[in-house]
C-alpha cells in the first residue's frame, strides 16, 4: 500500500473517529427549543402556548440537561404536556422533581412510557432501538388509570419507582392521562384530554376512554407515549383536533438531507419528528393529501435516551413550546 492509501484510510479513520465523539458528547448534550405554531382552535379562540417534553430519560448526575430544562420555566407556558420516558435510573424521581420545579406549578398532564416503568439495559449499540425485550403484557382488563403490569416488586432491580414518580407529578397538580380522560380550562380555552398507556409495552388501552370528542370543549387533545398508528387513527377517528407524542428520539440517528432511518414502532420515517397532519389510515395510504378534518401530529425528538446508547447525529435533542392558534 502506498502512502496515499494509507493517508485517506487515516483521515477516514479519523473522520470516523471525529464523528462518533460529537455524536456521544457533543450533539446530546446541545439541546434546542423548538417552536411551532399549530392552527387547530377554534376562530374566535384566544392563542395558547403548550410545552411539550419528552423523554428525559433522567439520571441525577445530568447536570447540563436539568440546567437547561428548568430553564424552561421562563417560557411561561399556560399547560405542559410531558410524553413519558422521563426516568433512567431508580433515584432520579427525587431529581425529576427538582428539574421540573418550575413547570410544576403550571398545569400540566402526562402518560408514562417504559422508562417510567423500567430502567434501561445495556444494548449492542447496533440495536440501539430495538427494546423489545422490555415488552411485559399486562394480565387483565385495564381500567381508566390503570398503570402497566401491577406492583412492583422490590426485589427487581429492572423496575423503576413508578408509584414514586405518580405521585410527585399528580401530588404538584399534573393531571396523570393513563388510559384516562379529563378536562382543563387553560388561559379561558375548554380542553378536553384522553390519553392512553404506552403502546410500545401494549398496555394502552384506549376502549375504555375512546368516544366522541365533546362538543362543549374548544379543542380535544390525544396524548400517548408511543405514536402508534392504532392509537392515533382511534384518536384521530373520535375527533381530536391535536395529538402529541414522543417515544421515536426523532430517529436519533439521521441522515443529513434524508432524515430518520427508523421510528421504532409502526409510524412513518417522514413523522418521526416535528408537525404534520394525521387522519386514520394516514399512515397507511399514499396519499398525500390531507382531509379537511385531519388532525395536527406533534411528535417530539425528545430530551434523552437510553445512557448505554447515548448518542444523537443530526437529531437535536429538544422541547418545543407549541404555540396553537385558530384554523385558518
Amino acid at each position: 500500500m502506498d502512502r496515499r492509501v494509507w493517508g485517506a484510510l487515516g483521515t477516514g479513520a479519523g473522520l470516523a473517529a471525529a464523528g462518533a465523539a460529537y455524536a456521544t458528547w457533543v450533539e446530546p448534550r446541545w439541546f434546542a427549543l423548538r417552536r411551532v405554531e399549530v392552527p387547530c382552535l377554534p376562530s374566535r379562540a384566544t392563542s395558547v402556548r403548550v410545552l411539550h417534553l419528552s423523554d428525559l430519560h433522567l439520571v441525577p448526575r445530568q447536570r447540563i440537561k436539568r440546567a437547561w430544562v428548568r430553564r424552561l420555566a421562563d417560557l411561561r407556558p399556560d399547560l405542559v404536556v410531558d410524553t413519558g420516558d422521563n426516568l433512567a435510573a431508580r433515584d432520579a424521581v427525587p431529581a425529576l422533581v427538582d428539574t421540573l420545579d418550575g413547570l410544576l406549578d403550571v398545569p400540566g398532564v402526562f402518560v408514562l412510557g417504559s422508562n417510567d416503568y423500567f430502567a434501561p439495559g445495556l444494548k449492542n449499540p447496533l440495536r440501539y432501538l430495538d427494546d423489545s425485550h422490555d415488552r411485559p403484557v399486562r394480565t387483565g382488563a385495564a381500567t381508566p388509570g390503570q398503570h402497566g403490569p401491577g406492583p412492583a416488586d422490590p426485589t427487581d432491580r429492572g423496575r423503576l419507582p413508578t408509584e414514586e414518580l405518580l405521585e410527585a407529578l399528580t401530588g404538584r397538580g399534573w393531571v396523570d392521562l393513563t388510559n384516562a380522560r379529563a378536562r382543563l380550562e387553560v388561559a379561558g380555552l375548554r380542553l378536553e384530554l384522553v390519553g392512553v398507556d404506552d403502546p410500545h409495552l401494549e398496555y394502552d388501552d384506549y376502549c375504555v376512554v375512546a368516544g366522541p370528542a365533546a362538543d362543549d370543549v374548544d379543542l380535544t387533545i390525544g396524548v400517548t407515549h408511543a405514536p402508534y398508528r392504532r392509537v392515533l387513527d382511534a384518536m384521530s377517528r373520535d375527533g381530536a383536533g391535536l395529538l402529541i407524542a414522543g417515544h421515536t428520539h426523532g430517529g436519533q440517528l439521521q441522515v443529513p438531507g434524508y432524515g430518520a432511518l427508523v421510528t421504532n414502532c409502526d409510524l412513518d420515517t417522514a413523522r418521526a419528528s416535528g408537525l404534520s397532519r394525521w387522519w386514520p389510515g394516514a399512515g397507511s395510504t399514499p396519499s398525500t393529501e390531507a382531509p379537511d378534518d385531519a388532525a395536527w401530529l406533534h411528535v417530539s425528538a425528545g430530551l434523552g435516551g437510553n445512557p448505554y446508547t447515548p448518542f444523537r447525529f443530526s437529531c437535536r435533542p429538544e422541547a418545543t413550546l407549541l404555540t396553537l392558534v385558530p384554523a385558518r
